[in-house]
């Protein structure tokens, strides 16, 4: 008996903010029965290499992927690019920028927090990123290891969401000029978690029309600690502005348990999946 196929197309290593190795993702993934893979860190293609490696001495199929936040309309949004090639020159020359965009916004935010009498915060942020991409989630980690909070919810509601004492609004590109990098990149663009922005109908409706119309190709359908309501609705989203589905668990850290490789809902049936596109 051949057995199914199970996708996980949105997850995270040390390369930007998970807290396995690409190596040690790609191992639990496999562990999971995860089958294809896409590695989709926070605007880096650093750990594609290493995943392939692991990728192939597995077995498992690995799409190469990164997760780029992008600007309209004074929302952050996070576009997927799946099926990248991850040593096109202008890409690679984009996330060079990025990267230079994330490091000034740690230090305004290692600012603020010392500020707040909290010192130490950029060192231990750079020390547990290394080569990766700093994020946000660093700082949470930071304040929970502190002991200035409990939780990394509790860091974004007390400190580095929007509109708390430690928040540095950041000038991430456009969305037409995410998308354009990706497709560029020989890559399909997806909207990542698209319920997770919190918006109202209307409001995405209008953002799914501008990021179709900018060469976007799929959504986010299935996503970790979604219900079924939300997979309903994620699904009529797709279809209304025919959109392929994706899924993905946005796994960062073993230590939730709520959120694990390729422990997913089912793909929505009649749906166009994203994997058709990359083949």
């Amino acid at each position: 008996m051949i057995s199914p196929e199970v996708y996980d197309l949105h997850c995270h290593s040390r390369a930007s903010d998970g807290v396995l190795s690409a190596t040690e993702v790609v191992q639990r993934a496999h562990l999971h029965g995860v089958t294809t893979l896409a590695l989709t860190d926070h605007d880096t293609v650093a750990g594609l290499a290493e995943a392939r490696l692991c990728a192939d001495s597995v077995g498992m199929t690995l799409i190469n992927g990164m997760e780029l936040s992008a600007n309209w309309k004074s929302h952050c949004f996070h576009i997927v690019g799946l099926g990248i090639d991850p040593r096109y020159p202008a890409l690679l020359a984009s996330l060079e920028s990025m990267q230079i965009t994330r490091d000034q916004r740690a230090a305004k935010i290692a600012d603020k927090l010392a500020k707040k009498r909290i010192p130490g915060a950029l060192e231990y942020v750079q020390q547990k990123a290394g080569d990766g991409m700093i994020t946000r989630t660093h700082f949470a980690d930071f304040l929970v290891s502190q002991h200035h909070v409990d939780s990394q919810q509790e860091a974004f509601d007390r400190y580095l969401g929007k509109g708390k004492a430690a928040f540095v609004a950041t000038e991430w590109p456009e969305l037409e000029q995410a998308i354009s990098w990706i497709t560029a990149a020989g890559g399909v663009a997806v909207l990542a978690h698209p319920l997770r922005y919190k918006l109202t109908a209307a409001w995405m409706k209008r953002v799914l029309a501008t990021f179709k119309e900018a060469g976007g190709q799929a959504i986010e359908v299935v996503v970790s600690r979604m219900s079924a309501d939300d997979i309903k609705l994620a699904t009529h989203y797709a279809t209304q502005f025919d959109l392929a589905g994706s899924m993905g668990s946005d796994f960062h850290n073993p230590a939730n348990q709520w959120v694990e490789l390729g422990r997913l809902a089912p793909f929505p049936d009649k749906l166009k999946p994203v994997w058709d596109l990359l083949n």
